[in-house]
């Protein structure tokens, strides 16, 4: 599963117990990217906190699949096949939901330069979003410019960085760490709302 040792959920006592019943999925999996945590609960906190607030809280105003795409996007880039694959899923669930071609935007994200049917204006997120992972000391304040142009308000603007910069830090932490998919049910989707309780990765 990892390169390190991790604490099942079997194995886990204590605070890391309490927090994986918080974290599992409606069929009781803890994800393996939450389980590498497992000899630090503390980081497993933190992690926990930043996913559920750039992508799944209510208080963000991007439509989540697009989100979800901007974390397909950053993953595969980064070579991270683990959160590549359970993103893909995730979105591409609630691409159905919103009665969107799944299959076409799932395409399009394995571009470089992802098209339609991206939107123009959904495509220069997009575009950002590939600038800060490739190269970060290169973005401008003409680069949030042309994000505002495009109809991007600076919350909204805030939140792509904000999706793209968590996907840095879980693709290295999974890449890092060797965490793969083995034995995991793809694209589990955690509850909305505001605040941390019953999350689930993907």
């Amino acid at each position: 599963m990892a390169f390190i040792d991790v604490v099942s959920p079997e194995q886990a006592r204590g605070r890391l117990e309490r927090i994986y019943k918080r974290v599992r999925s409606p069929d009781g999996q803890v994800d393996n990217v939450l389980q590498i945590h497992g000899l630090r609960p503390h980081t497993l906190e933190g992690h926990m906190a930043i996913y559920k607030a750039v992508l799944h809280h209510t208080g963000n105003r991007l439509e989540e699949w697009y989100l979800e795409a901007i974390g397909v996007l950053v993953s595969r880039l980064n070579g991270c096949s683990y959160c590549e694959t359970h993103h893909a899923t995730g979105m591409e669930r609630l691409l159905k939901a919103a009665s969107l071609d799944a299959q076409a935007y799932r395409k399009a994200l394995g571009s470089d330069e992802p098209g339609e049917p991206f939107t123009d204006r959904e495509q220069l997120g997009l575009a950002y979003a590939r600038k800060l992972t490739h190269a970060p000391g290169f973005i401008e304040e003409a680069d949030i410019g042309a994000l505002r142009e495009a109809g991007f308000d600076d919350g909204e603007i805030l939140e792509i960085n904000q999706v793209s910069a968590y996907f840095a830090y879980a693709n290295r932490t999974v890449t890092g760490l060797g965490v793969n998919t083995d034995n995991e049910v793809l694209g589990q989707s955690p509850p909305t709302g505001g605040d941390d309780s019953g999350w689930s990765h993907g």
